[in-house]
């Protein structure tokens, strides 16, 4: 925890990622940071006590530098710190759809690059990171990231090319939980329930369903079918989202999400 690390283009999840590094214990003078607008790299320094820098000394001065910004703008902000990056510095990427190769052909040749694929559950220190390292970085590179990043949640390496379908299942992953609440919210409503009581019913179920997951080491068929007694009501509401195609239309999301995130990679924005 001694080094220096940088987070370039510091928004919310880069916030939580330092925040979640200083309570795991590196020290606020050692994590430097870059923000677009000056009056954001203040605001980081005061509640933080970190230091905010330029790009250019980020890439001098750091031991590893973690890119932040959109997938959109990796290539302008490569080409800004190629000529400072000295080789052999670790280069941790945490944009979605761009693999590991895309810096390795603009950086020094036998730059160590590791990919990382995060989520916002980092901001309360639940995240699911997956973690992928370019043909550069060894296993030391790729604990480094695994230690950055266990700060704020879990962490798993897998293969580069199995990135994509990370993304779609975990990086885009607790969208479509705020989406299947805010649905059962709506019907909870729809039921006679005020909205706040509804909410409270749904967000506890989530939470200790999630933990019955986590924690029992079951199958989800068996946990569903622990609360599927014969003919009664969760059976009935089962065989209703099987009617709508809910299973089919949830592996066409994931699987659209993971098309996203490929042309992501291939540098189409629309």
């Amino acid at each position: 925890m001694s080094q220096k690390v940088a987070v370039l283009g510091t928004g919310k999840i880069g916030e939580a990622l330092l925040s979640g590094m200083i309570r795991g214990g590196w020290t606020p003078a050692d994590l430097l940071v870059t923000a677009r607008r000056p009056e954001r790299a203040e605001e980081l320094r005061t509640r933080h006590g970190v230091t905010p820098v330029g790009n250019a000394e980020a890439a001098k001065t750091a031991d590893t530098l973690i890119l932040t910004v959109k997938p959109q703008d990796m290539g302008a902000l490569l080409d800004e710190l190629a000529p400072h990056i000295p080789a052999g510095r670790l280069v941790i990427s945490g944009a979605a759809g761009i693999p590991t190769s895309f810096f390795e052909e603009r950086l020094a040749a036998g730059t160590p690059v590791v990919r990382v694929m995060t989520n916002t559950p980092a901001l309360v220190d639940e995240a699911m990171s997956v973690i992928s390292a370019g043909s550069h970085a060894t296993d030391d590179h790729v604990a480094t990231a695994e230690e950055i990043f266990g700060a704020v949640g879990k962490t798993l390496r897998v293969p580069e090319s199995q990135q994509d379908a990370c993304t779609a299942l975990s990086g885009s992953g607790p969208a479509y939980f705020f989406y299947l609440v805010e649905a059962m919210t709506d019907a909870g409503i729809l039921l006679g329930l005020p909205r706040d009581k509804a909410h409270d019913l749904i967000v506890q179920s989530a939470i200790g369903a999630a933990v019955m997951l986590r924690d029992s080491g079951e199958h989800p068929v068996k946990l569903r079918e622990n609360v599927t007694s014969p003919a009664g009501t969760t059976i009935n509401a089962i065989r209703e989202l099987e009617n709508h195609g809910v299973r089919a239309a949830l592996i066409a999301a994931l699987e659209a999400a993971r098309d996203r995130s490929r042309e992501l990679a291939s540098g189409k924005k629309d």
